[in-house]
């Protein structure tokens, strides 16, 4: 349970550095051009404490849900030479762009080490050419379980399971080569009730335990009280002089593909086809929960995973939307187009009726969808 919550924070943490990065982006282009930077915060207000240094005041604060940028002026309708208004459009947009180009600077470092590292990805169960070293490993193990009183632990790989019984006097015991979870999970139900020999593989070693899969069992366990992950390594170590061009490459690669397919649910959702079967919605608490269980896989799929985040955020922000950067965006468009800026106070009514719409939409994804999985990975926890 400890380890849990351990992952959880650590995952929660991952998600306030990456926010910490977009602002970092807006802040350090800001300054290149002169800007007057106010403060630079870590969460959201009330102030916990902060130290200014030079002009700009460095504050952590109380509500951990992100961080943000006081840009001098951002908001318009100032004629100090260091405000953001006064900047050209150019200028201007560079800066609100500069936030969403962290997040891919993000991504590219991130698969960088990645594929300087490999990663074992979940592959699930189906069938599919060129999978490498493909495997079942242990995820969780229930307690009071034939799992957990054999002494298996999360991080195993099941190599094989092999009955006592003979299945004719001229043929030996049932022997199944675990390569599928289904495959041992329909084993263990067949010889429910009989001591079965499992061969175990951790960290490196190989060795047998023997347990016997329970008759009656939780609904939510199984016979033999485990969760299971079929894994492969889909990104395999390279070399730390490619690994950087690698990354670079597969950031693009993911944006590209990221694109494709919001397109084509956007496309669906146009003509009403509808959300793809099965879509679900995630808010920062999801995406907490999503990145505590991506550890379970390892570093590699964590580090993964976060640099698909970073990608689909950075899609996101870019979205022409007032409170996003691509609404900023469009507001200067309008700008350019005009001749002349968007009356600061309308811009400022437009952005915060769409701040409080995109927050109603955020509370209602975190009650419908996130909270129960939140629980759900709480219960599966303390079960372990």
């Amino acid at each position: 349970m400890i380890s849990s919550i351990l992952i959880l924070v650590v995952a929660f943490l991952s998600l306030i550095i990456l926010m910490v990065i977009h602002e970092f982006g807006h802040f350090i282009i800001a300054k290149k051009f002169g800007v007057r930077v106010d403060e630079f915060g870590i969460g959201y207000p009330p102030k916990l404490f902060g130290k200014k240094i030079g002009e700009t005041i460095y504050s952590v604060n109380l509500l951990p849900l992100g961080a943000f940028v006081r840009i001098h002026g951002e908001e318009g309708g100032l004629d100090d030479y260091r405000s953001f208004s006064k900047l050209k459009i150019w200028q201007r947009a560079l800066i609100v762009v500069g936030g969403v180009a962290a997040f891919w600077i993000a991504a590219m470092v991130i698969f960088s080490v990645v594929f300087g590292i490999g990663a074992d990805l979940p592959v699930g169960d189906q069938d599919v050419q060129g999978l490498t070293n493909p495997r079942v490993v242990v995820l969780g193990v229930s307690q009071n379980s034939p799992a957990a009183g054999a002494g298996l632990k999360v991080g195993d790989t099941l190599v094989q399971v092999q009955s006592h019984k003979y299945e004719s006097a001229n043929a030996g015991p049932e022997v199944l080569k675990i390569n599928k979870i289904q495959d041992f999970r329909d084993f263990t139900k067949q010889h429910a009730g009989e001591e079965v020999v499992l061969a175990v593989q951790r960290g490196g070693k190989d060795f047998d335990v023997n347990l016997s899969p329970r008759v009656d069992y939780p609904s939510d366990q199984g016979p033999v009280g485990v969760a299971l992950e079929r894994m492969a390594t889909l990104i395999e170590k390279t070399l730390w002089y490619l690994a950087p061009i690698k990354g670079v490459s597969y950031t693009f690669e993911t944006t590209a593909n990221a694109v494709a397919g919001l397109y084509q649910v956007l496309a669906n959702l146009v003509i009403g086809k509808g959300a793809p079967e099965g879509a679900s919605f995630a808010g920062p608490l999801g995406i907490t929960v999503f990145l505590a269980n991506a550890a379970s896989y390892g570093a590699g799929f964590f580090l993964y995973f976060i640099g698909i985040i970073c990608v689909f955020i950075a899609i996101f922000n870019l979205f022409p939307i007032p409170a996003l950067d691509g609404g900023k965006l469009v507001f200067l468009l309008i700008e350019k187009i005009k001749g002349r800026p968007v009356s600061p106070k309308v811009e400022q009514s437009i952005t915060v009726i769409f701040f409080l719409l995109l927050i109603t939409l955020s509370i209602f994804i975190t009650v419908r969808f996130d909270i129960p999985r939140f629980t759900d990975f709480l219960k599966s926890s303390l079960s372990q």
